[in-house]
């Protein structure tokens, strides 16, 4: 397989930290950015282009942005995974606070980076967007009702997005599945280590993205077959 441009938001841990390993171990470069430090992942991966923001920020994103498509070109496949979930909580309950930062992380942090990004992948003809959405981006459970109406939104705003691309170019919303995160174990406690690590989710999340081209746009998807062992 060709080598592959990647720019992935949330790489510090989780499943953006998992799928920057696994992207490089398959040959590819990846571009990625997080709210925290990104200087040990710039050591370890000088091919790749890191910068420290925050999703939020327009000017910052689009800073980072150049610097991708100057040392890079465009991009090939962009991963919308920066994302934050509120703490477990009725609605009427979760402080006005914290409402907005995971409207404004999971939202408009997408829309920051698909203003900043999808320009250069037009102008070449080709890629992919995956914005993450969730299984609670299609159905709903108490006390995430903020991030219920993140992921729902995700959806819709990706499939309008589909319907605005040129040919080449594909957009799709992505329910990753179930899976062992620091965000998970905010919701579920010890319980969500019955569930696949991040880890073992790459294996089967990465080629699965590879394999997403222009015929999959629009759909709705959801990563499934994730090793358990």
């Amino acid at each position: 397989m060709d080598r592959r441009v990647v720019v992935i938001t949330g790489v510090s841990r989780g499943l953006g930290h998992a799928m920057l390993e696994e992207f490089v171990r398959r040959g590819h470069v990846v571009a990625g950015c997080s709210r925290s430090s990104v200087a040990e992942v710039s050591k370890k991966f000088p091919s790749g282009v890191f910068e420290s923001l925050d999703v939020c920020d327009a000017a910052a994103v689009e800073k980072w942005a150049r610097r991708v498509s100057e040392k890079l070109g465009a991009a090939n496949l962009l991963l919308n995974n920066a994302a934050l979930v509120n703490e477990n909580a009725p609605l009427w309950e979760v402080p006005p606070e914290q409402f907005g930062r995971v409207i404004d992380v999971n939202i408009k942090g997408v829309y920051h980076v698909i203003r900043a990004f999808v320009p250069a992948m037009i102008r070449k003809g080709q890629g992919v967007i995956v914005n993450f959405s969730s299984g609670w981006g299609r159905s709903t459970s108490p006390e995430v009702a903020p991030y219920c109406a993140t992921k729902f939104a995700i959806e819709g705003m990706t499939q309008a997005l589909a319907q605005e691309l040129p040919d080449g170019l594909a957009a799709v919303p992505l329910n990753p599945g179930v899976i062992d995160t620091d965000m998970l174990r905010s919701c579920f406690g010890d319980g969500a280590g019955g569930y696949p690590k991040p880890e073992q989710w790459a294996k089967s999340a990465v080629p699965f993205l590879l394999s997403l081209n222009e015929r999959h746009n629009g759909q709705s998807l959801t990563v499934s077959g994730v090793p358990t062992d």
